[in-house]
This record gives C-alpha cells, structure tokens and sequence, in this order.
C-alpha cells in the first residue's frame, strides 16, 4: 500500500470511528509504525486530523464553535450519527474524479462532502455554506458556492433567487440530496419552500440524483415538495430500512443502498 492509499484508508477508518489508538490503526493498515507516523504528520499538517496521545482524532472545522452550546444545532448534529458517517463513505466512493458534484445543505450530505477531503480532481457546487468552507481549503477540489440568503440561523443553507440563477448556468454528473421526508407517494420533501426550490434546481441540473438519508425520514413527509420519486435514482440509507419499506422503491427502478 503506497503513501497515497494508506492516507486515505486513514482517513476512512477516522470518518467510522471518530477516533482510534495509534495501536489499532497500525494493525489494520498492515503497515510499519514510522510509515503511519509519517502519513499522520502529512496529514494533520493538512488540518485533516489531529494526534493525540497514543492515538488520533479527525478535526472538526472550528466554523461549529458558535453553534456549539445551541441545542437545536446539537440535536440535528448528533442526530443518527454513525448511520449518517457510514451513508457518507459509501455515497462518496460514487464520485469519480474529473466529476460536477452538488449537495444540497443538510447533515448527511456534510457526512458525504467530508468524504472528498482528501480526493482531487473533482469540481463542488453546494447551497451549503459549512460543506463549501469545509472543503475550500482541499487543493485537490474546486468548490462553488451559489448566491442567496441565509433563511434560518444554523441551516448553512442558501435559497432565494440568488441561488437558483446562479445554479441554472452549470451542469452536474450527480447531486447529493438531503431531505426531511422521503414517501412513495409525495416524493421527497423539506419543512421550507424556498429551500425546495432551491433543491428542485439543482436537481434539474444534474444528470444522476442520489438521495442519503438515515431510515427514519423514509415514510415521512414534510410540508415542501422537492421533486416526486420517479425523479430519482439511487437512495443510500441505513441497514434499519427492512426489506418491506423499501421494496417498493427497488419496484420503481431506484437503485437502494443499504450501508
């Protein structure tokens, strides 16, 4: 395993666990202790990890400081998290290089752009103001951040018209998609309209529509249409969907992780 594969096995055993002992981590990279050392110091020399003692921890960006002690931001962060951390791995290995991504402001979408911290070649357009400074200071990303306004103080999310022009000029391989509801019948949906149409645009300018969402907002459904579910293509969710809930999306034709 080269420098390059053992960096990013790293970071992919940090993105499930949170953090690990130097210890583990040697072991199940199969490689000497001075050659992990080295990719840790490249690493946190990055600002993508940080050592500690005997061990080592992914950074968490330091735009979450003032929402640290408000409650509504904590719930919606600490929501489902090691659901959200495994839909995230699995959507971002979706992306090849050379690609046009998009994703819509949300929690697990956040989970899914982490994934591309370390990847090059691949060009981000994003509504999502904390996902475009997570990611702005990756060289191997061009990252785009559309117009707009902020509606709801810890949503990161931009909408209005600003947002929506600016989206109508580029085209994406795929758009990853966060949502509040997910329902065969009435599609996938938000709480706010402004943030579905915002949504809806990016869609339409994306040849492949990849929802990720956690089990629980399947069967849901939420004031806001996005786009009906024939819209869409691949759902990645959680092994806590059964075989009942989603065969009937799989009837449709919509390709349904389970990770």
């Amino acid at each position: 395993m080269n420098a390059r594969n053992r960096a990013d096995k790293i970071l992919r055993e940090l993105r499930q666990e949170g953090d690990l002992s130097l210890d583990v981590l040697i072991k199940r990279l199969g490689a000497s202790a001075a050659s992990v050392r080295r990719d840790l110091t490249k690493l946190e020399a990055k600002g993508l990890v940080r050592r500690t003692h005997g061990g080592v921890t992914l950074v968490e960006p330091l735009l979450y400081e003032p929402f640290r002690y408000d409650s509504l931001f904590q719930n919606r962060e600490q929501h489902r998290t090691p659901q959200k951390r495994r839909i995230g791995l699995h959507a971002a290995e979706l992306i090849q290089e050379n690609e046009t991504v998009g994703f819509t402001a949300g929690t697990t979408t956040t989970h899914v752009a982490r994934n591309l911290r370390n990847r090059h070649n691949i060009r981000v357009i994003t509504n999502a103001i904390n996902i475009a400074m997570e990611l702005s200071n990756c060289p191997g990303l061009r990252t785009f951040v559309t117009g707009g306004f902020v509606q709801w103080a810890g949503s990161f999310s931009l909408v209005g018209h600003a947002a929506i022009d600016s989206l109508k000029d580029v085209y994406m391989d795929r758009v990853f998609v966060s949502v509040c509801g997910l329902d065969l019948a009435r599609g996938i949906t938000v709480i706010e309209p402004e943030e579905a149409l915002t949504f809806r645009t990016m869609i339409q300018q994306s040849k492949h529509i990849v929802v990720v969402t956690d089990s629980t907002k399947i069967g849901v459904v939420t004031a806001s249409l996005i786009c009906p579910i024939a819209n869409i293509n691949m759902i990645v969710t959680d092994t806590d969907a059964t075989d009942k809930v989603i065969a009937p999306f799989v009837e449709r034709g919509i390709d349904v992780r389970r990770v």
